[in-house]
């Protein structure tokens, strides 16, 4: 029998989250939250239920699982507010993963993260805790990826890369071995990243 679980944002990051999930067929979703969305609509087919709220009348129902759906374009604010609310409440915030990815067996994943379709992640590494590893990115052996970071589609990260919590690695960037990445940066997209990048730097 399938878990329930509930998504929490309505926007364009949560249909890859409904793809992934319907895909691995663990979960069966309850239906999504968002803070602005009216009640009555849809994301592929999921009722949106109303406004973040009513998570914990959704949680009194026995819906225990919740996944964070809003996305991350620099500013993991939201997430990290959405995901004190859930704690608070008592979800358990799964792993979810794509099942069109290669994720070698050792690596450690903390919850909450996500990895999307054609993303490959390489021995020795760890990813934290509700970081999203975006669409067909590439992680290297023994990388260590901070709570909240994003990695955007097409990143490529060498081996033993290191990316402080909350920070965001823009589309298509390319960051060579060895690299220390603080946190709350943010790389531009496209960006060749050959030195370290001090905690709240652009890079």
């Amino acid at each position: 029998m399938k878990k329930k679980i509930v998504l929490i944002g309505a926007g364009g990051h949560c249909k890859v989250i409904i793809d992934a999930i319907r895909l691995k067929k663990e979960f069966s979703i309850y239906g999504v939250t968002d803070f602005k969305f009216p009640e009555k609509t849809e994301v592929l087919g999921v009722p949106v239920l109303g406004r973040d709220d009513m998570l914990l009348e959704i949680f009194k129902k026995g819906i225990k699982y919740a996944f964070i759906s809003v996305g991350s374009i620099g500013d993991c604010s939201i997430r990290k507010r959405i995901d004190g609310q859930l704690r608070k409440i008592g979800f358990k915030l799964p792993v979810i993963i794509h099942p069109k990815t290669v994720v070698a067996k050792d690596v450690e994943i903390e919850e909450g993260a996500f990895v999307a379709a054609g993303a490959v992640i390489n021995p020795g590494t760890r990813i934290g805790r509700n970081a999203i590893i975006n669409t067909s990115s590439s992680i290297d052996h023994d990388c260590e990826i901070g709570d909240f970071v994003h990695i955007a589609p097409g990143v490529t990260l060498s081996g033993a890369v290191k990316v402080g919590s909350e920070s965001h690695i823009g589309t298509g960037a390319n960051v060579i071995q060895c690299i220390k990445i603080g946190k709350s940066a943010k790389i531009r997209a496209g960006a060749l990243v050959a030195d370290d990048v001090a905690d709240g730097k652009p890079g």
